[in-house]
């Protein structure tokens, strides 16, 4: 049932991507494709928790393309050029959907938490929010990355003539990594008050907190390279890079490791 679920999540994602070239008029088809799109993924992990919150690898990557999505669309929604990033927003969705169908039968176990609700509820809607805001911003930084390389290359593709242009993509980019870089900061404030209330410690010190500093240091960093020497384009772009391949590692890449690879081991 569970692989069957994933399917049907990767096929609602398909229709968007059909439509993405004409995505910008931001018409009823986009806006009824891009919520089949959501709502499959979403539907699916509900009937896959069950009521009950799972911590396997497949349901964590599942819940970071829907974060993304409904991201996408609060934000299409307020920007018409933001809507031209849709060929990429969905393609890594189907990239990502295809990878947690591959691993659906990995181990899911219920969690149980020893902190309050309340509390773990906002840990982990937080983490959710910010993997998902600086996916976009890193999905933003390729599309600014790819014109770049056609502008310079004087060679424009099919793909690069649907992206938004450079300074809107840069925009966007910058926009969103503001977000993710408050997102981090009241995360791990968030993360904190759940170790102090169910541990009594302050900071457990393991792989996925040091992940997550190391991304807000790289965000922080970033942003402030830009305000003070301009940085921007594809060294903006590589940066940005680097705090998703981080938070990658900190959300879905730990629980590759405890429910992938130990195991099997």
């Amino acid at each position: 049932m569970i692989t069957t679920l994933n399917l049907a999540a990767l096929a609602a994602l398909v229709p968007a991507l059909l439509i993405s070239p004409e995505a910008e008029r931001r018409d009823a088809r986009f806006w009824g494709t891009l919520a089949l799109a959501i709502a499959g993924p979403l539907i699916a992990l509900i009937l896959v928790f069950d009521g009950h919150w799972q911590t396997g690898f497949a349901a964590a990557l599942w819940l970071g393309v829907v974060a993304s999505l409904l991201l996408f669309a609060l934000i299409v929604g307020n920007s018409p050029v933001a809507a031209r990033l849709t060929p990429l927003v969905i393609a890594h969705a189907l990239a990502i959907g295809t990878l947690a169908t591959a691993f659906a039968g990995t181990e899911s176990r219920a969690y149980a938490p020893a902190a309050p609700g309340v509390w773990l509820a906002t840990h982990i809607a937080l983490s959710i929010v910010t993997y998902g805001v600086v996916t976009l911003a890193a999905l933003a930084g390729l599309a600014v990355f790819l014109q770049e390389r056609a502008l310079k290359r004087r060679q424009p593709t099919r793909l690069t003539r649907l992206l938004p242009p450079v300074l809107a993509g840069e925009t966007l980019q910058f926009r969103l990594l503001q977000t993710a870089a408050a997102l981090l900061t009241v995360g791990l404030v968030s993360g904190i008050a759940v170790e102090v209330v169910s541990t009594g410690r302050w900071l457990r010190v393991d792989h996925k907190t040091v992940l997550v500093m190391a991304a807000l240091a790289a965000v922080i960093g970033v942003l402030v390279a830009h305000a003070r020497i301009g940085l921007r384009g594809r060294r903006f772009g590589r940066m940005v890079l680097v705090a998703y391949l981080l938070l990658t590692l900190a959300y879905p890449g730990v629980k590759f490791v405890t429910d992938v690879v130990l195991a099997r081991g």
